[in-house]
């Protein structure tokens, strides 16, 4: 139950972290987004690892993390980009099918799910591929949505990510965490010199920018330590409630509206996850 309530948390955390993280991606470039946000995440988990007073585990867990940290940062970057280029009710459920490649993995591992959380994987896919699609205006046919190749992306590289951040955090979840932002504002910082882009903030953004980095290393904080207490294969599963946050938020605040089939299959890709939790 721990497990749960500590993943559901870190879904929460990651969810209004997302959505203000797109939403700001519509007024300031990605690259500046990315380019506070990211380092703002490292300085705040620095902290709370120097509280906890404990000394850094073997080197053996370093590689773990710093490739959790560039798959984070790719996926980040991907998932933003396509929430401010589509809708985002869209975007964040495709996104959320991330937790199918560690439960993938646990079942190559040796994880054996239950009837109920097989029925919950097959919706999720289902739900996938049905929220991927729009109609366009002009011609009548069905095509990929707005945003919806980028939530793949994202869905891909944080799905992996969460494999790795898993295998770190047996060691500490603390340090792990402290190790993939690290690794993340590496590689951020790295792609933005190589593409010269601007990072430039008015200040009336810098607040907005300290709580995207806040609650996204919060929520990144909370898997980690999660993972210690449950399966992966559950724990990933929880995690995918994050389009719920996102998708409550731009329904809310921008008053987003989805065709049918889109809210049919964004219904059928949150009962997955559902199924699959319940299935536990």
């Amino acid at each position: 139950m721990a497990a749960v309530l500590l993943a559901l948390a870190a879904s929460a955390s990651w969810g209004v972290s997302d959505f203000l993280g797109g939403l700001t991606s519509r007024r300031l470039s990605l690259a500046t987004v990315m380019g506070i946000t990211t380092p703002l995440g490292v300085v705040l988990i620095a902290v709370v690892v120097a509280a906890q007073g404990t000394s850094p585990p073997s080197a053996s867990f370093i590689l773990w993390g710093a490739l959790a940290g560039v798959l984070g940062a790719a996926g980040i970057g991907s998932l933003y980009y396509g929430l401010s280029v589509g809708q985002m009710g869209v975007v964040a459920p495709i996104s959320a099918t991330a937790p199918l490649i560690p439960i993938t993995f646990g079942l190559v591992r040796g994880d054996r799910p239950t009837s109920v959380q097989s029925i919950g994987i097959g919706f999720a896919l289902v739900g996938m591929v049905l929220t991927s699609r729009e109609r366009d205006t002009h011609s009548g046919r069905t095509r990929i949505a707005t945003g919806a190749i980028f939530g793949l992306i994202a869905a891909v590289a944080l799905g992996f990510s969460l494999i790795a951040l898993d295998e770190a955090a047996d060691a500490n979840p603390y340090w792990a965490t402290l190790v993939l932002r690290t690794a993340s504002s590496v590689a951020v910082v790295a792609v933005v010199l190589a593409l010269r882009r601007p990072i430039r903030a008015p200040r009336s953004y810098w607040p907005t920018l300290g709580v995207i980095a806040a609650l996204d290393a919060g929520g990144t904080i909370l898997f980690s330590v999660s993972t210690t207490k449950g399966l992966i294969s559950i724990v990933a599963a929880v995690v995918a409630f994050v389009p719920v946050f996102v998708a409550l938020l731009a329904r809310v605040f921008l008053h987003e509206r989805l065709a049918q089939i889109q809210i049919a299959g964004a219904a059928l890709a949150i009962t997955g996850v559902a199924l699959i939790t319940a299935g536990g």
